[in-house]
């Protein structure tokens, strides 16, 4: 399989494995989006590690295959590839990307599919679809404008140009920067204390940040509020508040 769900300890990686460059054909978008649903209704999935191995993330689409596609062919397929990387967005459980070595092309957008990005300190990242004349396809162009505004996403995705670890880091396109050997081992790290944590109230969390930057802020109220008073019904909560009260902060245990 191009790509495999493996779990452990409440974790699960979505691990790309397609050599040498992990290039992200028609097969393994759907393998991604079937997996991503897999994570998203499994209890013991708590959180994600979206990973390719220790040389590259992911070096982007398969040319050779979409050269030999024509128009009609791409307006049947163009849907069905961003519903595979929605697939991941929307997994409501923290996500990580653990980025080493190349993340291009829809690489880069399957990065920013992720809660948060660990980067190898020889990444390099970008969306060079403008090269071959075309532009993200893969949710790119929205994904990319939110994550780190709209003019440094034009930069990007006008020129095509790749961006060092360094400069992906200053721009917000990842968050932290790590030695290369490193990578996996603390998005695991990152994904770990979060699965430990209650996981009602983390979805509520994710659910209530991503459909608040997508509307109007009282429409973003609204869904922080419904899901703030809900969360009022959980044993999640009623652990937290016990804990607090009778140990101090930081101690509940959650199932």
């Amino acid at each position: 399989m191009t790509v495999n769900l493996e779990v452990a300890d409440g974790v699960g990686t979505l691990r790309l494995d397609r050599p040498p460059m992990n290039a992200l054909d028609i097969a393994t978008q759907d393998r991604l989006r079937e997996l991503a649903e897999e994570a998203t209704v499994r209890e013991d999935v708590r959180a994600v590690v979206i990973y390719g191995g220790e040389k590259v993330f992911a070096a982007g689409a398969d040319i050779k295959e979409m050269q030999a596609m024509d128009h009609a062919a791409m307006v049947v397929r163009s849907k069905a590839l961003q519903d595979s990387f929605t697939a991941v967005a929307r997994i409501p459980k923290p996500v990580v990307a653990a980025v080493t070595g190349y993340a291009l092309g829809g690489g880069c957008e399957l990065a920013l599919c992720a809660d948060i990005r660990i980067a190898g300190e020889r990444a390099k990242l970008g969306q060079p679809e403008i090269l071959l004349g075309l532009i993200p396809g893969a949710g790119g162009t929205q994904r990319l404008s939110r994550l780190v505004g709209p003019s440094k996403a034009k930069d990007l995705i006008f020129t095509g140009r790749q961006v060092k670890a360094p400069e992906a880091l200053l721009m917000g396109l990842v968050d932290r920067v790590v030695p290369d050997e490193e990578v996996y081992e603390q998005a695991l790290q990152w994904a770990s204390q979060l699965a430990a944590g209650p996981a009602i109230a983390l979805r509520a969390a994710k659910e209530s940040v991503d459909v608040g930057l997508e509307t109007d802020i009282d429409s973003g109220l609204a869904v922080e509020r419904n899901w703030f008073a809900g969360l009022f019904a959980t044993e999640d909560r009623t652990t937290g508040m016990r804990s607090f009260v009778e140990e101090g902060p930081g101690k509940a245990k959650f199932n």
